[in-house]
């Protein structure tokens, strides 16, 4: 796709545009869904498309092309040239990356055995039997493989490409009406993937929940499972953008070098980690991508930042540009030293909470959220685990993260539909979590 990049960045100079960032992408992606333990949907994509960031003069904007005719390029260069005449310069904008740059290949994020995968059923299907044979009496859930190519041309110099592959499967067990549990499994080689723990994480959970009772209110130690805390690490990887902290989305503003975790704590971004789902070479600009430590024994180091925020803050750019605005690619919790079963020895009397949905803000700056425990959740007491059910937990960001009393040795990468950027986590424990009744 260099041909349709070049053609755009020529076109887009001779009308006169500053900066010109085009991402080529060329993506191929297949679908297998099932339920009632059998396959229902099988379907498969494949899309080409151009995301297109341009700066005439300080006034900068974006926007996506799907059809890659020169006459629609030409349509498309021009409709945003006479938009941009009409807005306001942007004055603390400072330019993209300059190029050119050298780059490393990561290990484990591109596997031709997924390319050429003919038949990914056989994996849905060790998947079901997995969570049948732990007692589930249902399942369901999706597949999907993932291969993608990505081409950057700027108007600085850089000409870069990379090319990835993943697969993943989301798994749902049922035994009832509310008894059950879920797994997922998200790798980016063939030869990690394995679809059997997903299915036994998602029976063992759901056989455990049988004839839950109403949950209990008030202040609990809380055990969340690796899919429950990346869902609140995935949200909590936008308000590290600086962006997300200028336009008000944040409750980290003003609290850099501040202690806003327990010293346990040190959250990383990893853009060149291997086997990571959000994985890359480059980041929009060109930056070869790298790790960035945000939390430091629970000390706020620093937000993400693209080129233009790193030089108006006086500080070098993490590699984390998007076209418009800076974002992490694998968020990671460094592990502790408990064990599952030392971490759940801890609570005399607390909650387990397996997974969350519905996660939301009430104020953003100050970081008060509530989210939904779904599938099984357990009241913990000597180490017995006792199923509950409609239950909310109401909290504040910052005081989940200062509450972190213990972190589990292992951690478990997650990515799925409610956890879009890729969250690798241990089991976690959080002191005096508040805990509501869920509105019926």
């Amino acid at each position: 796709m260099f041909d349709v990049n070049d053609f755009i960045l020529k076109k887009a100079k001779e009308l006169g545009f500053g900066d010109v960032v085009v991402l080529g992408y060329e993506m191929d992606r297949r679908q297998v869904r099932f339920a009632n333990n059998e396959i229902t949907v099988a379907k498969n994509w494949h899309e080409r498309k151009v995301e297109l960031f341009v700066e005439l003069e300080k006034r900068v904007a974006g926007t996506t092309i799907t059809e890659l005719s020169e006459e629609n390029i030409e349509r498309t260069l021009k409709t945003l040239l006479g938009n941009m005449k009409g807005m306001s310069p942007k004055e603390d904008y400072y330019g993209i990356a300059e190029g050119p740059f050298e780059y490393k290949d990561i290990p484990e994020t591109f596997d031709k055995a997924i390319v050429e995968l003919d038949e990914p059923n056989e994996y849905v299907e060790r998947a079901i039997n997995a969570a049948l044979e732990e007692g589930a009496k249902r399942v369901a859930g999706v597949l999907y493989t993932d291969h993608n190519r990505l081409y950057l041309t700027t108007s600085n110099g850089v000409e870069a490409f990379d090319e990835g592959t993943g697969i993943e499967i989301s798994v749902r067990a049922f035994i009832g009406d509310l008894e059950s549990g879920h797994g997922t499994n998200s790798v980016r080689v063939l030869k990690k993937f394995d679809p059997e723990s997903a299915g036994r994480k998602a029976g063992e959970i759901a056989k455990l929940a049988q004839n839950p009772e109403q949950g209990p209110e008030g202040k609990f130690d809380v055990i969340f499972d690796p899919l429950a805390f990346a869902n609140l690490l995935s949200y909590m990887s936008f308000m590290t953008s600086a962006y997300a902290a200028e336009a008000g989305f944040s409750f980290l503003v003003n609290k850099l070098g501040q202690n806003v975790a327990n010293e346990i704590v040190t959250i990383k971004d990893i853009g060149n980690l291997p086997n990571g789902y959000g994985t890359r070479k480059f980041d929009d600009e060109g930056v070869p991508t790298r790790e960035t430590t945000i939390i430091e024994n629970g000390t706020f180091k620093t937000f993400l930042l693209n080129t233009s925020m790193a030089k108006k803050y006086g500080t070098e750019t993490t590699a984390n540009a998007g076209l418009i605005m800076p974002h992490a690619w694998n968020i990671v919790l460094e592990p502790g030293d408990y064990s599952r079963e030392e971490l759940f020895s801890e609570v005399r009397k607390g909650i387990y909470i397996t997974n969350v949905w519905y996660t939301r803000f009430q104020n953003y700056v100050a970081g008060d959220f509530s989210t939904i425990p779904r599938d099984g959740i357990f009241l913990v007491e000597n180490g017995e685990l006792r199923p509950i059910r409609n239950i909310r937990v109401s909290d504040n960001f910052q005081r989940i993260l200062e509450g972190i009393k213990a972190l589990g040795k292992e951690s478990h990468h997650i990515h799925w539909w409610e956890v879009r950027t890729p969250v690798s986590t241990p089991y976690v424990l959080v002191e005096d979590v508040g805990i509501t009744r869920a509105t019926k």
